[in-house]
């Protein structure tokens, strides 16, 4: 009986220090509020939080602000007989161009939907933003360099029609999560079509420039040890590392960073697998070597799309509402 009771005892202290470790990144975070949210470290116990309700989860499909109009299903390209397409939520009432956020979501360049960032659209649009969000072709379609060819794309389309949307086509921010950051960076720092010449470019697209970068969790360096030997990044390039050296580096972002990149945030999360934090510290090195503008947020703890919990969410639009002011506003 003795035993019996030592072994309760034994499982309720267990128990309850259990309990006290899966509170302690919120209890550290309610002592700093103005700091990143610390996350669980592990995988196991972030999960647990997530799907046990001790972190909120964001609601992904959050309704359209009354003082938002949305202009869906606008056609930016057709390509073999594939219609591609951008969403624009706009505040109602606009009387002067106002900055363009241009959200590009990720899915491993083989899924995802332009909606998967609707917590975002709505509300920068709801803060006076007009926001963007753009479908690409996947790997099932195409694999490199279609997607960044769409992105392209639409960023020139969107060049073109700011008089017609009310936005201000030199204050234009992109922003990717994952895949969509790369796609961001490709776009922004520089990446051109095979044969493209910048004198050939339309006057209405090629006198502009993109203002600023929000890079999430997004791979940056494709020649790195670990990046040329996933399973991800070789099916996207349709080549192995040792077939084609030299496309891994054509597609990776950092190559083409100079002093006149564009200012860039940087969040990614401690204790991303997918795609380890040293991808961001790799962009940063390089950036604060050329002199390059950036604002370095690392969240300590937290996994690849951290941002899909409310703590870490709250935080990212925060740096992001900071970040806008100062650098596209």
């Amino acid at each position: 009986m003795r035993t019996l009771k030592r072994t309760l005892r034994s499982l309720l202290i267990a128990l309850l220090f259990l309990v006290f470790l899966m509170l302690i990144p919120r209890i550290w975070s309610a002592l700093n509020p103005k700091k990143a949210p610390m996350g669980y470290y592990f995988e196991i116990p972030t999960f647990v939080a997530l799907y046990s309700g001790l972190e909120s989860l964001i609601n992904k499909t959050p309704d359209i602000p009354e003082n938002v109009e949305a202009i869906k299903n606008i056609e930016y390209k057709s390509i073999n007989g594939r219609s591609l397409q951008l969403d624009i939520y706009r505040p109602k009432g606009l009387t002067k161009p106002a900055p363009l956020l241009v959200f590009i979501h990720g899915g491993g360049w083989r899924g995802g939907d332009r909606a998967d960032y609707l917590v975002y659209l709505t509300h920068f649009a709801k803060l006076g933003y007009i926001t963007a969000t753009v479908s690409y072709r996947f790997l099932k379609e195409a694999p490199y360099p279609a997607c960044v060819d769409d992105i392209l794309d639409a960023r020139d389309f969107l060049y073109q029609n700011g008089e017609k949307y009310n936005y201000d086509p030199d204050r234009i921010c992109l922003i990717g999560g994952s895949a969509g950051s790369h796609l961001a960076m490709l776009a922004a720092y520089g990446w051109k079509k095979q044969g493209a010449v910048a004198d050939t470019l339309p006057a209405s697209v090629s006198k502009h420039k993109i203002k600023a970068v929000v890079e999430i969790y997004g791979p940056t360096d494709f020649t790195t040890e670990y990046a040329r030997n996933h399973p991800t990044i070789t099916g996207f390039m349709a080549h192995t590392y040792q077939e084609a050296p030299q496309l891994y580096v054509e597609a990776s972002p950092i190559t083409y960073v100079t002093r006149e990149t564009p200012p860039t945030l940087i969040l990614h999360g401690t204790r991303d697998m997918l795609v380890p934090i040293s991808q961001a510290e790799l962009l940063k090195h390089k950036m604060d070597s050329l002199g390059v503008i950036n604002v370095y947020c690392p969240v300590p703890g937290w996994p690849h799309t951290m941002d899909i919990a409310e703590r870490v969410n709250k935080y990212t639009k925060a740096a992001m509402g900071k970040f806008f002011e100062e650098y596209v506003k």
